[in-house]
């Protein structure tokens, strides 16, 4: 009989790690979510779940790898970047959490002030509507260009009202603005690309957008599994202070913790 007991327990005990077992796939962009990711893994092993990194170089693959079930979660892209991916391609995917900010950056070769800039200067942004959007507010703030307000969030090229200097504006994807660069006059360029380029934002960023934004980035999965366990645990792992610390260590401002 004591025999029999212990045979139980013993499998019980085998059964107990079935979930560690698991392997979930999770798409990050090169550079600091990469860099981040790398770290939420050891602390998602700790607690049971194995994360495989899955590395794209642009912005446009990882949702769509999401979408269609090559990945069972995302970690790249803020809020407005997401719902126009969702009104424009139609994926039923949703945010689950936030992990952090990486303020947007305008540089530039030739100026080291925005008022530098002459007339008729050329300036690239990025040719997604949610980041180009985000570089005119950026503009905007700093008193550059004024954008039609009623375009919230995503104004374009042709939402522009006021632009004194009838500067040229260049629309270019996101991840060729830093090799862009020294064909315009300035730029602006998301933070993981900049620093992938050899980039400080605070200090090489000619203007340089507050941590105070809609622009916080976000852990996706497709909809319907956001109440999973393994989406809870991924959570857990990402919102963790060892996490908070080497953001703020390795980074030194230019990414901001958003939780």
């Amino acid at each position: 009989m004591l025999r029999l007991v212990s045979a139980a327990l013993m499998a019980a005990l085998l059964a107990v790690p079935a979930f560690a077992a698991q392997t979930v796939k999770i798409g990050v962009s090169a550079g600091t979510h990469e860099q981040v990711m790398e770290v939420v893994r050891d602390i998602a092993k700790e607690k049971g779940l194995d994360l495989e990194i899955i590395t794209f170089s642009d912005y446009i693959l990882p949702n769509q790898a999401l979408a269609s079930g090559d990945l069972d979660a995302n970690s790249f892209q803020h809020e407005p970047y997401l719902d126009q991916q969702i009104q424009d391609r139609g994926y039923d995917l949703v945010a689950v959490a936030k992990n952090f900010i990486e303020p947007m950056g305008v540089y530039s070769r030739k100026y080291r002030n925005l008022e530098d800039l002459p007339a008729g200067a050329q300036v690239a942004i990025p040719n997604d509507p949610s980041n180009g959007g985000r570089a005119l507010l950026l503009l905007q703030q700093k008193g550059v260009v004024k954008v039609d307000p009623s375009r919230g969030l995503t104004p374009g090229i042709l939402d522009i009202t006021e632009n004194p200097k009838k500067l040229a504006f260049v629309e270019i994807d996101a991840a060729q603005l830093p090799r862009a660069l020294q064909d315009v006059d300035a730029a602006a360029i998301n933070t993981n690309y900049a620093l992938e380029a050899g980039l400080n934002p605070l200090k090489d960023a000619i203007a340089i957008e507050s941590p105070e934004s809609p622009y916080a980035n976000l852990i996706v999965v497709r909809r319907g599994d956001e109440n999973k366990p393994w989406v809870k645990t991924l959570i857990e792992s990402y919102q963790n202070d060892k996490v908070r610390r080497f953001i703020e260590d390795t980074f030194e401002g230019a990414v901001v913790p958003a939780f």
